[in-house]
């Protein structure tokens, strides 16, 4: 486990220092992201859907390449689901637990190998709260506005009406940060929050390419993705492209790949961004 510093208001990201209640400290594990980074905080149901998980992961697959942080709350949900997707698209992560980030009582504990893993791939653990502090109800809505104040932008992907996730869509409008959201089923409890958000003015976000100029970078055209080669690629985008010397069903591939569903869903959705695959007629293939 590496060291925990703590950091006095001078030393904080830039945009914390901008809101009207920053914290007194902070206690955080990790190297902090670049602040020129687009720090982009991923917030969301702990009840998500099928529908919320994909949209998450093909959204955040869709940064792949691009210097933009993931910020979310190590919390259960879309929150975990946020920080994996990031982890695969080799972004940064910067979690915000609504406790200390001791291990002995970092909230929730079946997260703990999470946030070694971020931790292992170069991002940080961050709290205003001291290490050993256990998680409190009131804890969490203090955590909200601290993932508000660090990012440039908060993404919504799912949420009831009365709910944390939207707690946090507030203090980022009242911050001055872009509030954007996925829209839904009408037929969805959970995705009245982002419906009523967009009436508010939020910034309906449908693919990663909308995401992309929402955080204010140039969508990426089809030959740059194309022009991509494999070098960069993991040990399981690899393994698929390999499997994809023919075409294949999604579910036969999933079979041949021997990895976790969501795992296989979530390389191909960042093979399909990169430009390396495509899917049409039922089948998957190399392009």
């Amino acid at each position: 486990m590496s060291s925990i510093t703590v950091i006095k208001p001078p030393q904080f990201p830039r945009r914390l220092r901008e809101i009207p209640d920053p914290p007194e400290k902070l206690w955080v594990e990790g190297p902090l992201p670049p602040e020129e980074y687009k720090w982009l905080a991923v917030v969301g149901s702990r009840r998500y859907s099928q529908y919320g998980r994909e949209a998450c992961e093909k959204l955040i697959a869709g940064l792949y390449g691009h210097p933009v942080v993931i910020v979310s709350g190590l919390a259960l949900g879309i929150d975990c689901i946020a920080h994996r997707a990031a982890l695969e698209a080799k972004l940064k992560c910067v979690a915000v637990p609504g406790s200390g980030i001791s291990r002995k009582v970092l909230h929730p504990s079946a997260n703990r190998p999470l946030a070694e893993k971020i931790l292992e791939d170069g991002g940080a653990l961050l709290s205003e709260f001291p290490p050993e502090f256990r998680a409190t109800l009131y804890s969490f809505p203090q955590r909200n506005r601290v993932m508000a104040g660090l990012s440039d932008a908060v993404l919504v992907i799912e949420a009831e009406k009365k709910s944390g996730t939207l707690i946090t869509a507030r203090l980022a409008s009242e911050y001055n940060r872009d509030v954007l959201t996925v829209p839904g089923s009408i037929f969805s409890g959970a995705t009245e929050g982002p419906h009523l958000l967009m009436r508010l003015g939020a910034t309906p976000v449908r693919n990663a390419d909308e995401l992309l100029v929402a955080l204010g970078f140039k969508a990426i055209s089809d030959s740059e993705r194309k022009n991509r080669n494999y070098s960069d690629c993991s040990p399981e985008e690899i393994k698929i492209l390999e499997l994809l010397t023919v075409p294949m069903e999604r579910d036969a591939l999933i079979a041949a790949a021997k990895l976790p569903v969501s795992k296989t869903n979530a390389v191909l959705s960042l093979l399909e961004i990169k430009g390396f695959i495509s899917e049409g007629m039922g089948e998957i293939h190399l392009i």
